[in-house]
């Protein structure tokens, strides 16, 4: 799965998301909840004159809810023709790797096994290939 990628942080972690899976990086500010909805779905938001479903990809991979701010960095992403925009702790960059996707490390973190494709080398670092399907299913 060589190509380019788009490097974020999300839930204390750098990680590589496929740039082709990414529509655009936006900030968002207001969040309409939805009542009963997942608790890893944060609410409704507006942009570009359609409705996005937001998503918390800390919350996604079971550990605590991304703390609450007025502005908040999000790739957004279409899955199954729905848009989402997935809540990052930061946007750093997007880079290529020569490289296909390895197997996942042993060692991580029980919502990264079930959310990242696996590993993939970019530049001199081995980064989590993230699943933006999983991210937006949540946790089982």
């Amino acid at each position: 799965m060589s190509g380019l990628y788009l490097i974020v942080r999300m839930a204390g972690e750098t990680v590589a998301l496929p740039a082709a899976d990414v529509e655009s990086v936006v900030e968002i500010d207001a969040v309409v909840p939805v009542p009963g909805a997942a608790r890893h779905i944060i609410g409704l938001s507006a942009l570009r004159s359609r409705v996005v479903t937001v998503v918390d990809c800390a919350a996604s991979l079971g550990r605590e809810p991304s703390e609450a701010r007025t502005r908040r960095d999000a790739v957004v992403a279409v899955v199954e023709g729905h848009p989402y925009a997935l809540l990052v702790d930061g946007v750093d960059d997007v880079a290529a790797s020569g490289g296909a996707a390895q197997e996942l490390a042993a060692q991580a973190a029980p919502g990264w096994r079930r959310a990242a494709r696996g590993q993939i080398e970019i530049g001199q670092n081995m980064l989590l290939l993230a699943d933006i399907a999983s991210l937006v299913a949540g946790p089982a």
